[in-house]
């Protein structure tokens, strides 16, 4: 008898070092961030493409590694550069399409990502940039080109264990919905959202053919709070635009339940909403909690309603250091608000795709703990008589 626990024991414990052994290779190492979206998240792919909305130009990126002017829209980093940092990756994900880089460079990180994109196609089209199936395009040509690289397994295995960052939707309502008659004579609100969130789903299923597991799904942020529609709420004293913020929680409650049925729908799918929408709007709403000093409007030019070429290095009224705004231009953050964004987000993002390896633990440790237990009863037969 106590032979044939002794046995278990030591299958248990074999076991134990295998499983921990490749679940820890799994878990501990996120080979690479590959990002999808719009300018939120774009690290320069519209310098390469004929459009108006670009930022590769000072003032843009003056607070950058040596001041460079990537084609971020923001001083300096955005969200994905920080996430890549936090898994051990680089500091800087570079953008497909920049010729200063191949696919040695996008082995380890890649941003497929266009300034002024959406879901839906018609809101590409409004100027001119990467529509979001092109951007699947891209994705499915860097495989080629990442298993020429490293071959068909290894890159294989970097598209299956890659984390993917995926932030538009924002440009949908601000520059399509709202701006032009087309859809507004289509759809309601309700019925837009929920066509963006169709496509929203049919993405991630491609994405889940093409190979990918891991998503991080940013929804919509305070829109209504963009020193833009501020500029703009005249009646409303300048203040945030309710209305949009709350069509933005309306539509981030609808993506949260796609996201739960995908994720029972595909199997080894794994999304996780990366929902931004809280700490941008408290950060907006109680800016010297956060070390701002100004919410209202951007630090770029008058900071009312410029972006793009409209914020240029001639502009005099530039603040001098970003740090105190919340936002760069009328339209996105400044690097201090996406760090502060970023260090929000990736603690959840961590914990989710290790979630499966504490489970795992306290699996194998429970199990240990019932032999330990069996064992000792069967050299104290007393302790079989012992009730419950």
């Amino acid at each position: 008898m106590e032979h044939k626990y002794t046995t278990l024991w030591l299958i248990l414990v074999l076991t134990t070092v295998s499983l921990t052994h490749q679940m820890t290779k799994a878990l501990a190492k996120i080979p690479a961030i590959i990002v999808f979206g719009d300018s939120s998240v774009d690290s320069g792919n519209n310098n390469q493409i004929s459009t108006v909305l670009k930022s590769n130009f000072q003032p843009y990126g003056r607070d950058f590694d040596g001041g460079r002017a990537t084609g971020r829209f923001s001083n300096g980093r955005i969200p994905p550069d920080y996430i890549s940092a936090a898994f051990g990756l680089k500091s800087e994900i570079p953008a497909y399409l920049d010729p200063a880089y191949n696919i040695s460079d996008f082995a380890t990180g890649v941003c497929f990502a266009s300034a002024g994109t959406g879901y839906d196609n018609a809101t590409s089209n409004v100027l001119n940039v990467i529509p979001l199936w092109k951007e699947l395009v891209y994705f499915k040509e860097y495989q080629g080109k990442l298993k020429s690289y490293i071959g068909y397994k290894k890159a294989k295995e970097i598209v299956r264990e890659a984390l993917y960052l995926m932030s538009i939707g924002t440009n949908d309502f601000m520059e399509n919905y709202f701006l032009l008659p087309n859809r507004r004579s289509r759809f309601t609100v309700s019925q837009y959202q929920d066509f963006l969130i169709g496509i929203s789903a049919n993405f991630i299923r491609e994405l889940y053919r093409m190979g990918g597991r891991k998503l991080s799904l940013t929804g919509l942020p305070p829109m209504g709070c963009l020193p833009l529609e501020r500029t703009t709420n005249i009646f409303g004293q300048h203040d945030c635009a309710e209305e949009y913020n709350k069509i933005a929680v309306e539509f981030n409650a609808k993506l949260n339940v796609v996201v739960g049925k995908l994720n029972r729908e595909l199997p080894g799918m794994k999304v996780v909403t990366g929902n931004a929408y809280n700490i941008f709007y408290h950060i907006i709403r109680n800016p010297s909690h956060y070390g701002f000093e100004v919410a209202e409007i951007a630090c770029c030019a008058t900071g009312l309603f410029e972006m793009g070429y409209m914020c240029n290095k001639d502009n005099l009224f530039t603040c001098p250091d970003a740090n105190k705004y919340v936002f760069w231009d009328a339209f996105h953050p400044t690097e201090k608000t996406n760090r502060i964004i970023s260090e929000h987000i990736i603690p959840r993002l961590k914990a989710y795709w290790s979630l499966a390896f504490e489970d795992l633990k306290i699996y194998i440790f429970s199990t240990a703990s019932r032999i330990v237990d069996v064992e000792a009863q069967s050299r104290d037969p007393d302790l079989l008589l012992a009730p419950d």
